[in-house]
């Protein structure tokens, strides 16, 4: 599967932003699907995911109620719509593909393939 991110820019905070990743290959509803970010200097960092029907999400607790993950398996795409933006979402974010949303949520993360990444600024 290659994964393509894009919609990374420079925002406000406060301001909101939406994150398109666009997967081709393999066919994508086989996929659990999830964005992981990474701050200079910080590890990466676990961000959202979703199952490949789109029925479960899950999110990390620093963008619980601000951010919302998706998926529309016909246009092999998920998306992150990132609202409520603060200066501490600055990272470059990564979209992730793998066999089960099980892998993406757990401890020990375990991600089949990666996207490059698309940057998120967000000035105070």
């Amino acid at each position: 599967v290659q994964l393509q991110a894009s919609g990374g820019g420079l925002v406000q905070a406060g301001g909101f932003l939406r994150l398109f990743c666009a997967a081709s290959g393999r066919p994508f509803s086989n996929y659990a699907m999830g964005w992981f970010r990474q701050a200079p200097g910080k590890e990466r960092e676990f961000v959202a995911a979703i199952s490949w029907s789109g029925g479960s999400t899950y999110y990390a607790d620093s963008v619980k109620g601000r951010f919302t993950i998706s998926r529309d398996n016909a246009k092999s795409s998920v998306y992150l719509q990132m609202n409520g933006l603060k200066p501490e979402d600055t990272a470059v974010y990564y979209c992730a593909a793998a066999e089960t949303f099980g892998h993406l949520v757990r401890v020990g993360v375990r991600v089949d393939y990666w996207g490059q990444g698309t940057l998120v600024t967000v000035s105070s």
